[in-house]
């Protein structure tokens, strides 16, 4: 989500935007298009911490136009992106094109990759906008290997009535479904955004 989207009109929810519109703005923002090559270098350092070291399958839902994909590709991944916008999907191909990725037109709550399976979930500002947070957490669950892994990127967005998802909510909904969970705090790190941010951004990574 842009941050004009997420911050300007805090009632807004992701099913209120017309994300096809979006699409040929959307890598303006910072922190989506990851054209600042000090921004680029420190979410390319984080996804390889959060990614496992071998390289494996990573499903990317929500992908927008592949910025994250693009890094996991180049740490080696294959990667399979999901969006509900064509045309976010047709810039994701285009940005990856010649690597080892496919881009599926497809609701990142139930993902349309019949009996694939992956080592890694990628999800990055999405789940907040889910109606039903707990039950995706489920289903991706179960779309990946034993040992498999869920990276979720979100926050809380907004002062006067807030948005988003807070990081205790997903460790309680991931508790039944994870051995291990942890979480990064994300609000200090302004070189991830391009500035300062004082609202709740974070990391959690669930290792089933």
């Amino acid at each position: 989500m842009t941050d004009d989207i997420e911050h300007r009109n805090e009632a807004l929810t992701g099913a209120d935007v017309d994300w096809d519109a979006q699409a040929a703005s959307f890598d303006d923002e910072p922190d989506h298009g990851l054209r600042d090559p000090e921004i680029r270098r420190a979410w390319a350092a984080r996804l390889a911490s959060w990614l496992p070291e071998r390289a494996g399958d990573v499903l990317d839902l929500g992908c927008g136009t592949g910025s994250l994909s693009l890094l996991a590709a180049e740490q080696g991944h294959r990667v399979t992106g999901v969006d509900s916008s064509a045309s976010m999907i047709d810039l994701a191909r285009a940005k990856l094109a010649g690597r080892d990725a496919a881009f599926l037109v497809g609701d990142a709550a139930a993902p349309p990759v019949g009996e694939q399976r992956f080592d890694v979930v990628l999800v990055r500002h999405v789940l907040w906008a889910l109606p039903d947070p707990g039950r995706a957490l489920r289903h991706w669950r179960g779309l990946l290997r034993p040992g498999g892994r869920l990276v979720l990127v979100e926050g809380v967005w907004g002062t006067v009535t807030p948005v988003g998802i807070p990081a205790d909510v997903v460790t309680g909904l991931l508790a039944p479904l994870a051995a291990e969970v942890r979480v990064e705090r994300l609000s200090g790190e302004a070189v991830l955004w391009g500035k300062e941010v004082a609202d709740e951004r974070y990391a959690v990574v669930a290792v089933v």
